[in-house]
């Protein structure tokens, strides 16, 4: 069976200095991976890369949805992956603050309508009924989250972890095989983890969604992970399975340096 994910020796350079060197991935159908390196160590830029947002220097991205082929993703733009099947959230937040709960999420829907600009302008029956059907998807993917009750709020009025929830539903709405999650827990109390971390579940078992994430939280990070990926310095120093990492003296060494070194 093939990887729904395969990276082949990706590389991002910025003008002279390399942020990926030649990094190889894969995840299968149905794995939760985690991506894991001390800060500055290329992760956000390695999402960034196989997303759209940068186009990498060397490399192949591909894909392999499930009942669909095998396809080379390199150079598309984000909103085309996403269409693909590859959604994600950000580490920073990134909601419309000043829009409803439910219209967040009916973002999300949008690439997965087929009404254009004309049908829009026209009002058609299918149009109307298309529209009808994003509002009525999108609450029914509130309501997995825990999150109807805030459907006429403000993005901007939610806590913190329900707003952490809210943009994981927005990609959600896409309809993705694959969602990539840049550090879900950050900021968030010990209960709002443990939500997270059943809510992360939850997507796989029930929804059928594979899951790629950075996260800095190991004891997530150990609970969660089929199968775990270490960066340092813009390459992978090694895989395996959390039992296999947490006894890696090549990870262990590059998390002390971390501790040793971090300016933040």
């Amino acid at each position: 069976m093939e990887p729904i994910l395969e990276v082949e020796s990706l590389s991002m350079d910025f003008g002279g200095l390399r942020a990926l060197n030649r990094l190889d991935l894969k995840i299968n159908e149905g794995e939760i991976v985690a991506l894991i390196g001390p800060n500055g160590s290329g992760k956000t830029t390695f999402f960034n890369c196989i997303t759209g947002i940068y186009n990498p220097t060397e490399g192949n991205v591909l894909i392999s949805p499930p009942g669909k082929k095998r396809e080379r993703i390199n150079g598309l733009k984000p909103n085309q992956v996403t269409e693909k099947g590859m959604a994600r959230t950000f580490q920073n937040i990134r909601l419309f603050p000043n829009m409803t709960v439910l219209e967040n999420v009916m973002i999300g829907r949008h690439c997965r309508i087929s009404s254009g600009v004309i049908g829009s302008i026209l009002r058609s029956k299918a149009t109307v009924g298309e529209e009808k059907k994003a509002v009525e998807d999108s609450y029914g993917v509130l309501e997995k989250f825990g999150l109807s009750g805030y459907v006429n709020d403000f993005a901007k009025n939610l806590p913190y972890g329900a707003q952490r929830r809210l943009e994981i539903a927005r990609a959600m709405a896409t309809e993705p095989f694959l969602i990539l999650l840049d550090e879900p827990a950050a900021g968030m109390n010990p209960q709002e983890t443990k939500d997270l971390v059943q809510l992360i579940t939850r997507i796989r078992d029930i929804e059928g969604i594979s899951i790629l994430l950075i996260e800095h939280d190991m004891r997530l990070v150990m609970s969660l992970s089929d199968l775990i990926y270490v960066m340092d310095y813009g390459k992978k120093i090694a895989e395996g399975t959390p039992d296999e990492i947490r006894r890696n003296p090549v990870v262990i060494k590059a998390y002390l340096g971390e501790e040793a070194h971090a300016e933040t």
